[in-house]
């Protein structure tokens, strides 16, 4: 049986939970950063099965947005912040979606306009893991899905010059159903950035995060996650 996009993200996400308990990096009583997104949800979803059954419990989650957050509330799941007491500002582990994974671990990620959040709990855990469908799967970054890059309102005019100096062409992301431009969760503007090559993502990180105005952007380079990928053949390919 050959696998669709939503099939390969329900079973990665199942894998991924199942494996991390079993590799003893999902744990009773641990702290988790639980990620946004079409591929997230079900790790989400199958994290509350797995305190439903009994395996887990006493689990603590940080949410990286309000979509998660109302995820976690709908499935029992207590929710905190990475400020609260019982988490201390650091996590056993953050588990999350991304929207291109390269050869070497490094991401591009905010398709969900939540990079900033996912940023934060990513790089505030001792682990971190990924799940996705066949199509995330990528040699390169900056040709093929936009880089997301989060900026403050007042800086968006001279933000996109200086990103058009890098060779990046910007587009405001406008918002689905709702007049005028997306608004994170953070009150910030996105900016979606193409090149017509393919971009060093490990330096690009940095030199985008150094222009002024810049709140962050969607590559994700410092750090190296466990990714499970799941094909269309219903195989999923642990890195």
């Amino acid at each position: 049986m050959t696998l669709d996009k939503n099939a390969q993200k329900v079973l990665a996400a199942k894998t991924a939970v199942d494996t991390l308990i079993e590799r003893g990096l999902i744990f009773s009583g641990m702290k988790i950063g639980l990620g946004t997104g079409s591929t997230a949800m079900p790790a989400v979803k199958r994290l509350s099965e797995r305190i439903q059954d009994g395996t887990l419990h006493d689990i603590k989650a940080v949410a990286t947005s309000f979509q998660t957050t109302l995820a976690c509330e709908e499935l029992g799941i207590p929710v905190y912040t990475l400020n609260d007491r019982a988490i201390g500002g650091t996590l056993d582990l953050a588990i999350d979606g991304a929207d291109e994974i390269g050869p070497d671990g490094t991401l591009i990620k905010g398709g969900g306009a939540a990079l900033l959040r996912e940023k934060i709990i990513a790089y505030s855990a001792k682990n971190f893991a990924i799940v996705a469908d066949s199509s995330k799967d990528v040699k390169t970054h900056g040709t093929g899905f936009p880089l997301p890059v989060e900026i403050i309102a007042e800086g968006r005019v001279p933000v996109i010059m200086q990103l058009e100096k890098m060779g990046a062409k910007c587009t405001l992301r406008e918002g689905v159903r709702k007049a005028g431009p997306v608004i994170t969760d953070n009150g910030n503007m996105i900016l979606d950035c193409l090149w017509e090559k393919p971009v060093d993502a490990s330096k690009m990180e940095d030199a985008i995060n150094d222009i002024t105005g810049v709140v962050e952007c969607g590559f994700f380079t410092k750090l190296k996650p466990i990714v499970f990928i799941a094909r269309e053949d219903s195989t999923v390919d642990i890195r």
